[in-house]
């Protein structure tokens, strides 16, 4: 580019970021230290899909806006199957993808149209799972 700057990368993220935690934030933060991050989030039916009717906790509009008042949040965008996530990554056209280490061995949806995959190791402890009590180790 010219005068010298170069161009900002783009990050993708994507999860259901059902309740917030530290957890979040920092892989948000870490995200964020290579370029604009947009934030791809799972519907409230496809979280109930998967984890359970109990779930989410927080609805998607109000997701939208947790996430969207986060500085380290360039965009956000919703997704409601694997093929409207590949989708809306190939319409980003992502640099990197930002994933939880828990996935470095697991298949990533839309992992062949992202560059490069940089993974975010986990804080221990902090984990929707665990605030509401689903994990094994909980001490609730």
């Amino acid at each position: 580019m010219e005068g010298g700057l170069t161009e900002m990368k783009k990050v993708w993220i994507n999860g259901s970021f059902d309740v917030l935690h530290l957890g979040h934030i920092r892989l948000l933060e870490y995200g964020a230290s290579f370029g604009n991050v947009r934030v791809g989030l799972d519907t409230d039916q496809r979280i109930c899909e998967k984890k359970g009717p109990n779930r989410p906790y927080n609805n998607l509009n109000d997701r939208i806006e947790f996430i969207s008042s986060i500085k380290f949040v360039s965009s956000v965008v919703t997704f409601g199957s694997d093929n409207e996530l590949i989708q809306r990554i190939i319409e980003f056209e992502p640099d990197y993808m930002v994933i939880g280490n828990d996935y470095t061995y697991q298949t990533i949806i839309g992992v062949e149209y992202i560059p490069k995959v940089l993974f975010f190791d986990k804080i221990e402890g902090k984990s929707t799972s665990n605030i509401l009590g689903y994990d094994s180790n909980s001490n609730r």
